[in-house]
């Protein structure tokens, strides 16, 4: 396994309770960093992010899908370990699984305000004091399906085109500062979120993976991990794909 320092680093992991956000978590702290998790539940962390030393973790309960709570986690984060170098960005929902015509509005601005404005809100939050230190990482986690689109998943692939956008819209603003803001573009990794979703569309989304299996946390993780390290010092405004074959551009 690749080694990365990020001793001295203070990392936020959104939805990292769970997941690939407690992959990304767990795997921050590993290499030395101080971790704010911001989940909605944090009282139901993974034993892997539960079993961390308590000094370099901060547990916060946040919605991201309101600016006021991100706002909160980000002082509250701030006054215990002085600054934000890394975001991941990984909070996120899929929804039901429905045809566009027939997809629930309230569902649909739900995924909208969790995984776009979440992602808006914290990026907005930490962003000055990046600025002003002249030195960060920003990695959202978006979806191969931002880029192919899902039958009957238009608000999530909507939601993750949108953050893939956003990255690079981003990423160019602050290419002048040591600042890099990438996303990650995975397939379907066996996480809660498919809890939300039909075993037939769960079936749909195995049968187009070449590699015919889906991601492991660990392997996004992995990923993820340089691409929030100092090493990762030209690359941005780039959407990095781990979708096991699938992706086509």
């Amino acid at each position: 396994m690749n080694s990365y320092d990020f001793r001295d680093r203070v990392a936020v992991v959104t939805g990292g309770a769970n997941g690939i956000g407690a992959a990304v978590a767990a795997r921050l702290v590993e290499s030395g960093a101080r971790v704010a998790i911001w989940d909605m539940d944090v009282s139901a962390a993974e034993d892997r992010v539960a079993t961390l030393p308590a000094d370099r973790v901060l547990m916060v309960q946040t919605d991201v899908s309101d600016l006021d709570s991100v706002l909160a986690a980000q002082k509250s984060s701030e006054e215990t370990f002085g600054r934000v170098d890394v975001l991941i960005n990984s909070a996120g929902i899929a929804g039901p699984s429905a045809p566009l015509a027939e997809y629930p509005v309230e569902m649909w601005r739900k995924v909208q305000a969790v995984n776009v404005d979440g992602t808006f809100h914290t990026c907005r939050a930490v962003i000055p004091g990046m600025v002003a230190r002249n030195y960060g990482r920003i990695v959202n986690i978006a979806s191969i399906a931002g880029k192919e689109g899902n039958p009957n998943a238009s608000a999530y692939s909507a939601s993750k085109a949108a953050v893939i956008a956003m990255t690079k819209s981003l990423g160019k603003e602050m290419a002048q500062h040591d600042i890099a803001v990438n996303c990650i573009t995975p397939a379907t990794a066996r996480t809660r979120i498919l809890e939300q979703v039909s075993q037939e569309f769960i079936d749909y989304m195995m049968s187009k993976i070449p590699r015919g299996r889906f991601v492991t946390v660990e392997e996004v993780a992995n990923m993820v991990l340089w691409m929030a390290s100092a090493e990762n010092s030209f690359t941005t405004g780039a959407a990095f794909d781990l979708s096991g074959g699938r992706a086509t551009y």
